[in-house]
């Protein structure tokens, strides 16, 4: 019987330029590890919080409201606690609540026998979203869960299609240390669109698809444009549209926004390229008197996973 299990929770990229509120997917060398043991006393609890800041209430933990959810359902005969080793810095936009609430009820679940089914936890995750008043898009959580690329045809019923991609697929992150809240990302967005905008970024989506399932790179690398969404929220990025420029120029296949931001990703076939890539955003940010972090990661397609248990 396993009394204890410490995983892995990678972070995640949304929206993925033209796949808007549908599209996410996982990273492999950026992530949150978490540690949850059974406890006699039944109910759940926060045992310790390291790495960047976290609320210890569990009311107001996206992780702990998540595996609440899971527990009242479930109502087991023990309790939990978890101990939180966050590496994802909440705000970020690469999936910090996506991956607390992906992990919390991955892990209660293998402790308890995989009573759940990955589509019962991505729900039980999406808690978090409600309980925040966000809108319920799971291109986080669903791509955290399942690794790789994920569509989300639908939120009700919810339909999650994992898609294909290729093997030397490669990301190149870089978080500018500011903030910018979702609820205001979102609230700049227009209600209405043109048919023409429209046209294009359905095209687009449908293209990067295709890209995808058959490792197609010039095909993603022509699809990876947003007509809908970058002009609006790249404004809150200091230095986007140079970013930008300058990873094309350096061989990036794509680059865009990262969720609501700030942070910006660019994919990239190989990690020579990727991490060429990440020197061309090192030259622009360098010297702007701006904090900023950047990353080099493969496409994580496991999702979650167990490193240890006990």
């Amino acid at each position: 019987m396993i009394n204890e299990i410490r995983i892995f929770s990678p972070a995640t990229v949304s929206n993925v330029a033209c796949g808007f509120d549908v599209l996410g997917f996982a990273l492999e060398s950026i992530g949150d590890e978490m540690i949850v043991r059974k406890t006699t006393q039944k109910g759940l609890t926060i045992n310790n919080v390291s790495g960047f800041d976290l609320p210890m209430d569990i009311k107001k933990n996206v992780a702990t409201v998540s595996a609440s959810e899971l527990i009242e359902k479930l109502k087991p005969d023990c309790g939990f606690e978890i101990e939180f080793i966050k590496k994802i810095k909440p705000g970020s936009g690469i999936g910090s609540s996506g991956a607390s609430a992906a992990g919390s009820v991955y892990a209660i679940n293998k402790l308890m026998g995989d009573p759940f089914t990955m589509g019962d936890l991505i729900k039980f995750a999406m808690k978090d979203m409600q309980e925040d008043g966000m809108f319920e898009h799971p291109d986080n959580i669903a791509p955290a869960l399942l690794g790789g690329f994920v569509l989300v045809k639908s939120i009700s019923p919810l339909e999650i299609i994992k898609i294909p991609s290729p093997n030397d697929l490669y990301c190149t992150i870089v978080h500018p240390n500011i903030e910018v809240k979702t609820s205001y990302s979102r609230s700049i967005l227009p209600n209405d669109v043109s048919l023409e905008d429209a046209t294009k970024q359905l095209a687009n989506f449908g293209s990067l698809i295709h890209g995808l399932h058959t490792s197609d790179y010039d095909l993603i690398k022509s699809s990876l444009n947003d007509h809908l969404i970058e002009r609006h929220r790249s404004k809150l990025i200091p230095k986007f549209q140079e970013i930008k420029s300058e990873c094309l120029s350096s061989g990036a296949l794509g680059c865009s926004i990262s969720g609501s931001g700030p942070s910006i990703f660019a994919l990239s076939r190989g990690i020579d390229s990727a991490k060429h890539v990440e020197e061309s955003i090192n030259r622009v940010y360098s010297g702007s008197g701006l904090e900023f972090s950047t990353y080099v990661s493969k496409i994580n397609d496991r999702g979650v996973e167990v490193i240890e248990n006990k």
